[in-house]
């Protein structure tokens, strides 16, 4: 079957003096943040992507951002023992949080309350109070990383996924297991709840592309070999309507996000793509835009737009 899409690379950007491992959204949908292994945090402008702000510099690798809307605030996860919580008006840190020393793999908030779940590389996830800036509480999950988080639409329950090949099921609150899932056969790298919060979509060193039926007791619904290698990123369209993969194999694949269809491929061959791992990705509310960063020290923009009938 012929895509619906056509896809053009409209910017490709450059600065990062190493591989970038992630891409977050900022204040505005034309905002985005980026980071990776030369510990420079960039602002860029979708609508002048040709210049970028430094805003932070950290001593080691960055693989985890996340913005909070509210305070305007980034939270930085680098490679040493804190997390830095960048205020962005006044262009400082607000406070260095001190942690294990550990990589921090990835940082999710909760979708009401003033609360974030930080996972380590020792296998250790956080909960942080946003409004003290303090850990409240950590659980050893396993004795190897916890590499994901998806905190659930409704907020009762977060999933999580380790490099010991489960993903967890863990209350919101008391960080408490509900339920293992055990049937990937590598490191779960990312993990995504579609926006009504009905399917769990994971992906991992395995290169399978799963989907679990949260409202039925997370059952396995498909699972589907979906990339060469694994796959290190999930993120949904503004409207929820289509997802996006990204993977080590150097592509990026957009999915219907109902009946889970393979509908787009953009890779190197075809569309001038990243020449190596892809490692994060953005879809931006602004005109669509899709995000992608690589260890190939470059950023791409991508327009995806509805073919004409």
């Amino acid at each position: 079957m012929a895509s619906p899409f056509q896809v053009q690379k409209i910017a490709t950007l450059t600065g990062h003096r190493d591989c970038v491992y992630t891409v977050e959204r900022g204040a505005q949908t034309n905002q985005f943040f980026s980071s990776g292994a030369d510990g420079m945090v960039a602002q860029w402008d979708l609508t002048q992507p040709d210049t970028a702000q430094l805003v932070a510099k950290v001593s080691s690798s960055v693989y985890a951002l996340k913005y909070l809307p509210e305070q305007n605030w980034l939270l930085i996860g680098h490679n040493q023992n804190s997390l830095e919580v960048l205020d962005l008006a006044q262009k400082a840190i607000q406070k260095t949080i001190p942690l294990p020393q550990a990589a921090i793999f990835d940082i999710q908030v909760h979708a009401t309350q003033p609360l974030a779940y930080i996972g380590l590389g020792n296998g250790m996830l956080l909960l942080l109070d946003l409004e003290k800036l303090q850990v409240v509480k950590s659980v050893q999950l396993s004795e190897k990383s916890v590499r994901s988080i998806a905190v659930h639409p409704a907020g009762q329950e977060i999933a999580v996924g380790l490099s010991d090949h489960r993903i967890l099921i863990l209350d919101a609150q008391t960080l408490t297991v509900k339920q293992a899932l055990e049937s990937h056969t590598g490191s779960v790298f990312t993990v995504a709840y579609t926006p009504t919060g009905e399917y769990l979509i994971s992906g991992s060193r395995d290169a399978h592309l799963k989907t679990w039926k949260a409202t039925e007791n997370y059952s396995e619904h498909t699972s589907i070999i979906a990339h060469l290698f694994t796959i290190n990123h999930i993120t949904f369209h503004p409207n929820g309507r289509l997802f996006a993969t990204c993977s080590m194999d150097k592509s990026v694949k957009i999915w219907d996000a109902e009946t889970f269809k393979l509908l787009k491929v953009i890779d190197k061959a075809r569309h001038a793509g990243h020449g190596t791992s892809v490692n994060k990705l953005f879809w931006s509310g602004h005109w669509n835009q899709l995000v992608s960063c690589s260890d190939d020290r470059s950023i791409s923009v991508w327009a995806l737009t509805l073919k004409e009938i």
